[in-house]
């Protein structure tokens, strides 16, 4: 028997329940993976509330790293090899989970357990979204909200390296100094600053070719006026909420604009790009050109209060869930 987070219904952080479950051996192409550090993801608040639909019950989660601890027939791993995950299925929220081996990673030397499960799921997300949803080039500008958030402080040091112009929002002044330490060339607190006005200000009138927004409803219709003509509007996420219903009529009028709203699923669905992703990713950690701040740690056992820290934005840069 193991610990693991389940939920039977959609909700607040009040659902999750900490059970012990059955695990059985891993299957063929499976391996079993005991977790030594369970990342926390916005996503998964989606996944608890319903806002993404999964089949009940479930389990929640989708990042952690540990070791192998038992293999299934046809699979290369061997036991006590160090792998990471992010995509591999729902149920991190436990100690132990049975896993298809091509979707995991193994964690290179110099990166530890906790690192691994606190960047590689906010980090492939960085990557896929500046270098293949728009690959951002050196000199241009870009804005991307909640700044100081865990994929927020990987993209600010990634482009910073590319060379971008990198603005940035956030709420308080404590989560500014954090953002510019990662990379943000300039950053508005929306709590006391107009987004647009400063944008303006910044590109001298000109506004930006790109925009990633992981907030949605707050930050939706600002971020489309912060868009040059035919500029593109990457909505990647809903921390505040869904945007409300899109007039395509709206992109005409403002000036052509594109949007589009990736996952990390699609860019990754392949084996050949989860593992190229993962080694962009990890190879700039063990580098040092990627600087993963983990501000927040949890028993697995508080993960109710986790949640409620996530959704309530007192959390910056990456949280871990500790089995």
């Amino acid at each position: 028997m193991i610990s693991a987070v389940r939920i039977n219904e959609t909700g607040g952080p009040e659902v999750m329940e900490l059970q012990d479950v059955a695990i059985g051996p891993p299957g063929p192409g499976m391996v079993t993976v005991a977790n030594k550090a369970i990342g926390l993801n916005y996503i998964d608040t989606y996944h608890r509330s319903g806002l993404y639909p999964l089949p009940l019950p479930t389990g929640l989660g989708l990042e952690g790293a540990g070791e192998v601890q038992a293999v299934g027939e046809g699979v290369d791993l061997v036991e006590g090899d160090r792998v990471a995950y992010c995509s591999a299925g729902f149920g991190a929220y436990a100690e132990a989970i049975n896993l298809p081996a091509m979707r995991l990673v193994k964690i290179p030397q110099g990166v530890g357990f906790e690192q691994a499960a606190a960047v590689l799921l906010k980090g492939q997300t960085a990557e896929y979204l500046l270098q293949r949803t728009y690959p951002i080039k050196a000199g241009e500008p870009c804005l991307f909200h909640a700044a100081a958030g865990g994929v927020g402080l990987l993209f600010g040091q990634w482009a910073r390296n590319i060379g971008a112009t990198v603005i940035g929002t956030v709420g308080s002044e404590e989560k500014a100094v954090l953002a510019r330490a990662h990379g943000y060339t300039h950053v508005i607190n929306y709590r006391t600053e107009d987004v647009l006005t400063r944008v303006l200000e910044i590109t001298g009138g000109e506004k930006l070719p790109v925009v990633y927004d992981g907030v949605g409803r707050d930050t939706f219709e600002v971020s489309l006026d912060c868009l040059r003509p035919r500029g593109l509007m990457v909505s990647f996420g809903n921390a505040s909420g869904a945007p409300a219903p899109l007039d395509l009529q709206i992109l005409a009028n403002k000036g052509s604009l594109f949007i589009t709203r990736p996952t990390m699923l699609t860019y990754t669905a392949s084996e050949a790009e989860l593992q190229q992703s993962s080694e962009d990713v990890f190879s700039r950690v063990v580098s040092g050109e990627l600087m993963v701040e983990i501000n927040q740690r949890y028993a697995l056992q508080d993960v109710q209060q986790a949640h409620r820290d996530l959704e309530s934005r007192k959390t910056s840069g990456s949280t871990i869930l500790v089995p």
